[in-house]
């Protein structure tokens, strides 16, 4: 599923959008060497975490879109540090559970 249609499904705020890729599944979780072990190429990751490390694991991981959840924001670091990999960053307002609630119902494992 293209990334410009689940920004709109869980009403996500694009802070860095590289382009409109295909997202083939999702990972939820903050500890960051589940996610290098379980979330595969052409994720969207759903997190909290906000430092420069999530930006290392998503490019090691294939990972193509990070959203930062709870109305939290990246930090000007993070952000320019995603420009570099190419690794789109969003924001949402709602918990990880909603968001990833939202994800699940557009089909996306």
């Amino acid at each position: 599923m293209k990334l410009s249609k689940i920004i709109g499904a869980i009403d996500a705020e694009a802070v860095f959008f590289k382009d409109d890729c295909e997202i083939v599944h999702a990972y939820t979780g903050d500890l960051l060497s589940m996610v290098m072990k379980n979330a595969k190429s052409g994720s969207i990751w759903i997190t909290v975490q906000n430092h420069l490390n999530i930006i290392a694991v998503a490019a090691m991981s294939g990972i193509k879109a990070i959203v930062l959840c709870e109305d939290m924001n990246f930090s000007n670091d993070v952000i320019e540090k995603a420009k570099e990999e190419g690794i789109c960053l969003l924001k949402a307002k709602d918990d990880a559970y909603t968001v990833s609630g939202k994800i699940y119902t557009l089909g996306i494992r």
